[in-house]
C-alpha cells in the first residue's frame, strides 16, 4: 500500500508553507477561499483528502476575520474524510483575556481554546503569551506541543558582540533568561507599571556597569510597542547609544515599527511566525519535530 504524504493547507498562504512542505515533507493542498459580495466566506478544497492526514498552517494574528474560514476548513476536511486534522499556528491569538477582570467580561482565551479544540485533533504553536496560565493544558483539551523561539534568537545574537540583553518587564524574563543562557550574555529585566492599554512606564535596575555595551531589547510579542518604546527611552537616558530589538512575534500595530526606528531602534528583527518586513529569524526547522511526532502517532 502506498503511503501518502500529509497534506498541508494554509488559508492565508503563510510564508512558512514552502519550507514546511520541504522539511516535513508534506504535499501542498489546493484550497480556494473567497468572499461573496455580502461578506460571507466561500471555501473549496481541490485536493482529495480521504484517509489522509491534514495540517492547517494558519496566521492567527488579527484573528477575527480569519477565524470563521479556519473553522469552515477544519470541518470540511473532516467531512471529506481526512483521517486527522492538526493545526500549526506559529502565533496563537486570544491569550490576553485569561480572567474576568470586571463583571460581565468574556474570558475569551478559554472560549477560543474550546472552539479550536472542537475542530482540530492537535495543535503546534510557538511561544504562546502566557499570563496567569501556567501552560496551554489549562484551556486546550487536544494534544499540543509548544515550540520555544529562544534558539533562533540566540543564533541571531551570536553575530553581535558585547551585548546586554534587556527584558522590559517581568513577563519577558522567561524568554530573555533562556536566550542569555544559550549565548552566555548578561541580562537585566525592567519593572513595568501599566496605566492603561497603551500607557506604561518602565524602570530599569542600575545598569551603569554595562555602559558601552550594545543593548538588545528581547520580548516574546511586540504589539502596540509602547512597552518597547518606554524601555528604549530608559536605556537612552542611562547612556546607551546602540539599541536593537528582537522578538518572537512582531504584530506591530498602527505603524509602531517605524516609530521605534525613528526613536532610535537600530535593528528590529522578528521570527517569521507573523508576516512582517522585520522577519529575519526562521522557525520552520523548530516546527518539524513536534509536527512529525503527531503525524507518527496518528499513523
Amino acid at each position: 500500500m502506498v503511503k501518502h504524504l500529509p497534506l498541508l493547507f494554509s488559508p492565508q498562504n503563510h510564508p512558512l508553507m514552502q519550507a514546511l512542505c520541504a522539511k516535513l515533507p508534506a504535499e501542498q493542498g489546493k484550497l480556494l477561499i473567497r468572499r461573496f459580495p455580502d461578506g460571507e466566506s466561500y471555501l473549496k478544497i481541490d485536493t482529495d483528502v480521504r484517509q489522509r492526514q491534514c495540517l492547517v498552517l494558519a496566521d492567527l494574528s488579527n484573528p477575527d476575520s480569519k477565524f470563521l474560514p479556519l473553522m469552515f476548513l477544519a470541518a470540511t476536511l473532516k467531512e471529506l474524510g481526512a483521517s486527522a486534522v492538526g493545526l500549526v499556528a506559529p502565533y496563537l491569538s486570544y491569550m490576553r483575556q485569561d480572567i474576568r477582570f470586571h463583571e460581565g467580561e468574556a474570558v475569551t482565551s478559554k472560549i477560543f481554546a474550546s472552539l479550536i479544540s472542537e475542530k482540530f485533533d492537535w495543535l503546534v504553536t510557538v511561544d504562546p503569551h502566557l499570563h496567569r496560565y501556567h501552560s496551554l493544558d489549562e484551556i486546550y483539551s487536544i494534544p499540543r506541543r509548544v515550540v520555544q523561539g529562544a534558539p533562533v534568537l540566540a543564533e541571531w545574537l551570536a553575530g553581535i558582540e558585547n551585548v546586554l540583553l534587556v527584558g522590559p518587564d517581568a513577563e519577558s524574563e522567561q524568554w530573555v533568561s533562556k536566550i542569555a543562557a544559550l549565548g552566555e550574555h548578561p541580562f537585566v529585566v525592567g519593572e513595568k507599571t501599566r496605566h492603561g492599554d497603551r500607557n506604561v512606564s518602565i524602570t530599569l535596575p542600575d545598569i551603569s556597569a554595562f555602559t558601552g555595551k550594545k543593548a538588545v531589547i528581547i520580548d516574546d510579542v511586540v504589539s502596540s510597542g509602547h512597552t518597547v518604546l518606554e524601555c528604549l527611552g530608559a536605556l537612552q537616558r542611562a547612556g546607551f547609544t546602540t539599541v536593537d530589538c528582537a522578538c518572537v512575534h512582531g504584530i506591530f500595530t498602527d505603524g509602531i515599527d517605524q516609530v521605534l526606528r525613528d526613536k532610535g531602534i537600530r535593528k528590529l528583527v522578528s521570527c517569521n511566525t507573523v508576516v512582517h518586513p522585520s522577519n529575519a529569524l526562521d522557525v520552520s526547522a523548530l516546527l518539524v519535530t513536534p509536527i512529525n511526532v503527531f503525524l507518527e502517532e496518528a499513523d
